[in-house]
């Protein structure tokens, strides 16, 4: 998708502080963290969102469910636990239409955030 964030950053055309990268999943930095460990994880394929998970594309998603494991054990997080978080839709918040999760943790955390 030529307007979408995500697929720029993949590409490499908009830097990020990647944390995390295979064939399937890209993890970085988000550039308005929320807490202290505050890291995206999106596919590098473009879907849009959970609604659009499929048969076909749902590989992706298990993958960025396995670099998340990866990530928070590296990071030093996985021990004390985090929250995976996706927004799904205008009413879900969702404001970038490429799906992603948001890896919070580092703290002790809210039940209010995000």
């Amino acid at each position: 998708m030529e307007d979408c964030i995500f697929c720029k950053i993949i590409a490499g055309d908009i830097p990020s502080q990647k944390v995390y990268e295979d064939e399937y999943v890209l993890a970085f930095r988000d550039v308005n963290p929320v807490c202290a460990f505050h890291v995206l994880v999106v596919p590098k394929i473009h879907i849009c969102c959970a609604n659009k998970i499929t048969e076909e594309n749902s590989l992706y998603v298990a993958k960025i469910f396995e670099a998340i494991a990866k990530i928070t054990k590296a990071e030093g997080i996985a021990e004390d636990g985090y929250r995976v978080i996706n927004n799904c839709g205008t009413h879900g918040g969702q404001t970038v239409k490429h799906l992603h999760f948001h890896i919070l943790g580092g703290e002790q955390l809210p039940m209010n955030i995000l």
